[in-house]
């Protein structure tokens, strides 16, 4: 089940897995799709690690890296970011708003020596760049840019090492935008994805992007899980189908069982469409958390990045103590995911998910043609 976009990227199936796992990314790809590794958790000495095993275990399968390069955050086109500057800019409101809220579900602090999140990671241009560095001198196949336009001279080094460069988009205008910036590759990314996204639904949205962009190859993202899915979305005319949250609860992932254990038991209209996490709307697992940021009566999100720096030590601490009595941490606890939460009831391997998915994708092509 092959389309020119995957016949190009040497796939056997057009199905494009993102994970900040690297043990599902090389799963995926030896399974014949391309798995794509989320960086933006990740410090430099640790994509360096993590890419080394991806090389090691990937049998020389194609994949690819994601980044994020924001166009627009706070400090952004002001020249070199002063990390302690933007400290200051988190209120004395907020702060007290954080600390109020752990305390009511009784989250202490971190043992000493135990904040494992750096406060900017790579959330910013200047934060990613060394990322990116990174990446182009590895044999990936891809590189894609989660949130804006990626910029011009980062598309061109791409090019130069012959990477396609991918880009995430949730509109017709956004998308225009990265074409004219070089972008080969477009994520049409609805509403029902999980992390940063934007209003229109996937059936909306995909045959906008494809209409709009020529010959441009679409991938359809938000709400794709099964075999169906895939072909609905070969149907709107993407060639293909990007894919994120349904690898969060497969036995290959790094996301911790209770967590786990909570997104087995969500409902589709258990996600909500905050700002809780980052600053940008993001699709997340509702919970105590994004309820706590989004009620009028409190300071409200921060725009990106200093969200996730107010908020840093507290994912620490809320993890931390999630599975320990006494505390009510696991109340807080949250995930960015997408409406298809509904139907990742159980663990499985990658090699079965991918396994269902495309013997469902063949059989649905073939029950079409005969219709």
């Amino acid at each position: 089940m092959k389309t020119p976009l995957a016949e190009e990227l040497g796939l056997e199936v057009p199905i494009f897995a993102f994970s900040k796992a690297p043990a599902v990314v090389a799963a995926v790809s030896r399974a014949g799709g391309m798995g794509v590794l989320g960086a933006v958790a990740y410090t430099v000495d640790q994509l360096r690690e993590a890419l080394d095993w991806i090389d090691a275990h990937v049998d020389g399968k194609p994949y690819g890296v994601d980044v994020v390069m924001p166009a627009k955050y706070e400090g952004s086109g002001s020249g070199e970011i002063d990390p302690k500057a933007l400290e200051a800019m988190i209120t004395p409101r907020h702060r007290a708003f954080i600390e109020d809220l752990l305390a009511r579900y009784e989250v202490p602090p971190l043992p000493a020596g135990q904040n494992e999140w750096h406060h900017l990671l790579a959330w910013t241009e200047q934060t990613t760049r060394p990322q990116v560095d990174l990446a182009l001198q590895r044999p990936i196949k891809l590189l894609a840019n989660a949130l804006g336009p990626p910029p011009k001279d980062i598309v061109d080094r791409a090019h130069q090492r012959g990477i396609k460069v991918a880009a995430l988009t949730g509109s017709v205008e956004h998308a225009l935008k990265h074409i004219q910036n070089g972008v080969d590759i477009l994520v049409a990314q609805g509403t029902e994805a999980g992390g940063h996204c934007g209003e229109i639904a996937t059936m909306v949205l995909v045959p906008e992007v494809v209409d709009a962009v020529g010959s441009t190859p679409v991938l359809a993202a938000g709400g794709i899980g099964c075999g169906r899915q895939v072909a609905a979305a070969l149907a709107l005319g993407a060639q293909g189908a990007w894919t994120g949250s349904i690898w969060l609860t497969v036995a290959e992932s790094d996301v911790v069982p209770l967590l786990k254990d909570k997104l087995f038991k969500a409902r589709s209209s258990d996600t909500v469409r905050s700002r809780a996490l980052t600053g940008k709307p993001a699709r997340q697992l509702k919970t105590a958390w994004s309820e706590a940021w989004d009620d009028p009566k409190n300071p409200g999100a921060l725009p990106m990045p200093l969200q996730f720096m107010a908020t840093a030590d507290a994912t620490s601490r809320i993890f931390h103590y999630a599975d320990q009595s006494g505390s009510r941490a696991r109340e807080l606890l949250t995930s960015p995911v997408g409406q298809i939460v509904g139907r990742m009831n159980e663990e499985r391997t990658v090699h079965d998910v991918m396994d269902q998915i495309v013997k469902e994708l063949r059989e649905t092509v073939a029950r079409m043609a005969r219709l």
